[in-house]
């Protein structure tokens, strides 16, 4: 089933619904359409599955019925510089889950979709489980990725009046140079998720684990750690540091947590699904499935 469903900005967005409609419901809205040819020769390059959507829903609707669309990829293709914030992203996945008639779901983000689930568990009732990866969701890095969204508008702003824009290329993520990687991305793509980060500035994230009381998980990669060069502010965002710093007592307010092993479990690497579908898929068959067996 797929339908085109209207969001609070306006926009339509493709969503797709695909399992049996007797098992419980997860929302993915990390689906990317599948890749083919050079531009799937060039994602593997970087290590990244041209077909994570397809590989996704595959791996997980024998078992559920999954509501999967690319949010972020409709988010790039129709900006909300001014308007994309906590509150109307969780207007938008509450809006697709209305209008696909799912009452309750379980929910899978990862990083910044993470965070978004994370909204949505405390700003709703219908979720039946919450998994984030690559995001803490204890002591989460707001103010440095507020930082680093902030100096990529300037970046943008500054490459859109700049004819003569230079763009570092490599034959692979070994030769490329972080510190001096310069964005060309429409300012109006990157103004949104500073005003995503600019409205969570205040957001406390200690003080709403008593309030989740649904079954919840979060993980990362072991080498998920971020430094980004001076053109990104200089700052550092260590998911897997902060995953573990706080495992004790995110495990004591009920958070099941995973730091997944490998010397190459970086950020990206802990989000492709010959990674994350062994820790999710049983996670959500024990919470969704085996409970009251």
């Amino acid at each position: 089933m797929k339908k085109n469903i209207s969001l609070s900005d306006g926009t339509a967005l493709a969503v797709g619904l695909a399992g049996n409609p007797a098992n419980p419901v997860v929302m993915l809205p990390v689906f990317k359409q599948s890749v083919y040819g050079k531009d799937a020769d060039n994602l593997r390059m970087w290590g990244v599955d041209p077909e994570l959507g397809k590989h996704m829903v595959e791996g997980l609707s024998d078992r559920f019925r999954i509501l999967y669309f690319d949010y972020e990829g409709h988010l790039m293709g129709n900006p909300r510089p001014e308007l994309l914030t906590p509150d109307s992203i969780c207007q938008d996945f509450l809006q697709i889950a209305d209008e696909m008639n799912v009452p309750v779901f379980s929910y899978y983000g990862y990083s910044w979709l993470a965070l978004a689930g994370l909204q949505l568990a405390i700003r709703s009732d219908r979720l039946e489980s919450l998994i984030m990866g690559g995001f803490p969701p204890l002591d989460g890095p707001y103010k440095e990725m507020l930082t680093v969204t902030t100096r990529t508008h300037e970046q943008a702003l500054r490459q859109e009046n700049n004819a003569h824009t230079t763009v570092q290329t490599s034959e692979g993520p070994e030769g490329f140079d972080w510190s001096s990687v310069q964005i060309a991305l429409d300012p109006k793509q990157t103004k949104q998720f500073y005003t995503l980060y600019d409205h969570l500035r205040e957001f406390d994230d200690k003080s709403i684990h008593e309030q989740l009381k649904l079954p919840r998980l979060a993980f990362a990669g072991e080498r998920d750690t971020i430094v980004y060069g001076e053109n990104f502010g200089g700052v550092t965002v260590d998911i897997a540091g902060v995953l573990r710093t706080h495992e004790a007592a995110l495990t004591e307010q009920g958070w099941d947590i995973a730091l997944l092993q490998g010397e190459d479990m970086d950020h990206t690497k802990a989000m492709q699904p010959d990674t994350v579908l062994p820790l999710i898929k049983p996670w959500l068959t024990k919470h969704l499935l085996d409970q009251g067996k």
